[in-house]
C-alpha cells in the first residue's frame, strides 16, 4: 500500500484558489502599510545562531529550527551531548520572528537609513511548534515597526496603519486592547511579587482567559505573593473601562496610563480598550502593548508594543522602537476567497485536435484585452473540468468551434449556468 505523500507536520500546500486568496490579502495589507509611509526591507531566512539566542526573542527561541554547521565529525556530536550543549552543533537558524532579523538589519544598514525608520516586513518564519488549529511551524508574519521615534507618535501611526490594513481587509468590529509594561510592573510591585519573580507571575497573569481568576490566584500563591483580596481585584478587571485617573487604584500606574489616555485622545476614529491584564509573552517589550480583538473570537489577531532596549543590545546604545503585527494565518482564514475579479478569469474549452496556434491566437487576443485566460480540452465531464475551474476563481467559459476565428466570435456563459 503506498504511503500517503504530504507537507511536513505543520507545514502546508496551497491549493489556487487559496494562493489566490493569500495573495490578494497580502496585497491589500501591504498597500495599506505603503500609503502611511512604510517602507518593505528583506532579511535572510537564517541569521547566526548567537543572535537568535541572545535573549531578545523570548520563549520563542526555544522554538527555533537550528541548522547543523558543516563538516561536523562523531566527536563532536560527543562532546556537545557530554556539555548538554546540543546548540553547540549549529551556527545557523531559521529565523522564528521579524523582529530579531530587524534588529540586525537596522544595527547593520544605520548609516544609510532615515533618523525615523518605518519598516515592513512581510516573510514566512519558523517555529517548531506542536502543530495544532492555528498554530504552524511555518507562517507568514506582517510586521510594521517604527525606529528611532521615542514619543507616542511610533504607537499612533503604528495603530492607524493597522486600522487602515484591517478595515481594508474587509474586518469590522475589530477593536485594540492596550495596556503598559508599566501598569504591570506596578501591579505586581502592589501585590507584593517580588521583582526576581516578575517575569513567572506575569506569565501566570497572561494565562487569566485559560485557567481563570482562581487558577491564577492559586498559581500566584504558589509563588508566594499574599492574594487577600486579588481574586475580586482580577474580576474587576473584566469591567474595568477606562477608570478615571483622579479615582485610580493603587496599582495603576499614573505616568504610564496618562500616556494611554493620551493616545486614546489621539485615536478618536479606532476602539481603544484598556486591559490591564494584557501582557503580551515577549519579555523584551519595555511600555505600551496591543493586540487586535474580534467580537467573534477567543484570539487576537495580532499585537505588538514598545521595545526600546533591543537594538541596544547590536548597537552597544538604545534606539527607541515600537512595532505591530498581523496575525497573517488567522486573518487570512476570516477572508471571502472571491477577489470580484472572476468575471476577467475566463476559461477556454477546445476539441483534442484544435488547432494549437489558433487557440494560443484567440488566448493572445483576449489576454491583450485584459483577461485571464485559461485552455482546457474538452473531456467527457464537462461539469467536473468547469466546477474545477471555478474553484480556481475563473467566472465564465466559452466553447472554441472548429470554425472560431476571432475572439469576438466567443460566446461566453457564467461558471454554474
Amino acid at each position: 500500500m503506498a504511503t500517503a505523500v504530504t507537507p511536513p507536520r505543520g507545514m502546508r500546500d496551497f491549493l489556487p484558489a487559496d494562493k489566490a486568496t493569500r495573495e490578494r490579502a497580502l496585497g491589500i495589507i501591504r498597500s495599506s502599510f505603503a500609503a502611511h509611509g512604510f517602507d518593505e526591507i528583506e532579511t535572510p531566512v537564517m541569521e547566526d545562531t548567537a543572535r537568535l539566542h541572545s535573549g531578545l526573542g523570548g520563549d520563542n527561541e526555544k522554538l527555533g529550527f537550528a541548522v547543523l554547521k558543516r563538516g561536523l565529525a562523531p566527536a563532536d556530536l560527543t562532546a556537545a551531548a557530554e556539555a548538554d550543549d546540543l546548540l553547540s552543533l549549529a551556527d545557523l537558524g531559521l529565523r522564528f520572528d521579524l523582529t530579531v532579523p530587524l534588529a540586525r538589519f537596522y544595527a547593520s544598514h544605520r548609516a544609510d537609513l532615515p533618523t525615523v525608520f518605518r519598516s515592513i516586513q512581510i516573510a514566512p518564519v519558523w517555529r517548531a511548534e506542536r502543530p495544532q488549529k492555528g498554530r504552524y511551524r511555518q507562517f507568514m508574519q506582517c510586521d510594521i515597526d517604527i525606529i528611532g521615534e521615542a514619543g507616542p507618535l511610533a504607537e499612533i501611526e503604528l495603530i492607524t496603519a493597522t486600522v487602515a490594513a484591517l478595515d481594508n481587509l474587509g474586518l469590522t468590529g475589530c477593536s485594540i486592547r492596550i495596556n503598559d509594561r508599566r501598569i504591570l510592573s506596578t501591579m505586581l510591585a502592589t501585590w507584593g511579587v517580588d521583582t526576581a519573580l516578575t517575569e513567572r507571575a506575569l506569565i501566570t497573569l497572561d494565562k487569566l482567559d485559560k485557567i481563570g481568576v482562581d487558577g491564577v490566584v492559586t498559581e500566584l500563591a504558589g509563588l508566594g505573593v499574599n492574594t487577600t483580596g486579588l481574586a475580586d481585584t482580577l474580576a474587576g478587571f473584566a469591567d474595568a473601562g477606562w477608570p478615571d485617573q483622579a479615582d485610580a487604584p493603587a496599582w495603576l500606574d499614573q505616568a504610564a496610563y496618562a500616556d494611554l489616555t493620551a493616545l486614546r485622545a489621539a485615536l478618536p476614529g479606532v476602539t481603544l480598550v484598556f486591559d490591564p491584564t494584557l501582557v503580551r509573552g515577549m519579555g523584551y517589550y519595555t511600555g505600551t502593548i496591543f493586540e487586535i480583538a474580534h467580537p467573534d473570537l477567543g484570539y487576537s489577531l495580532g499585537g505588538g508594543g514598545r521595545y526600546d532596549g533591543m537594538i541596544g543590545r547590536f548597537l552597544g546604545s538604545d534606539v527607541p522602537a515600537c512595532g505591530f503585527s498581523i496575525g497573517f494565518e488567522r486573518i487570512v482564514d476570516l477572508l471571502a476567497g472571491d477577489d470580484g475579479t472572476a468575471e476577467n478569469a475566463v476559461v477556454l474549452v477546445h476539441e483534442k485536435d484544435a488547432d494549437p496556434a489558433a487557440l494560443v491566437r484567440l488566448k493572445t487576443a483576449l489576454v491583450a484585452g485584459g483577461l485571464r485566460v485559461r485552455l482546457e480540452k474538452r473531456t467527457k465531464n464537462l461539469k467536473a473540468l468547469l466546477e474545477r475551474a471555478g474553484a480556481a476563481g475563473y467566472g465564465r467559459f466559452a466553447v472554441v468551434a472548429d470554425e472560431t476565428v476571432t475572439a469576438d466570435e466567443l460566446v461566453f456563459k457564467p461558471l454554474g449556468d
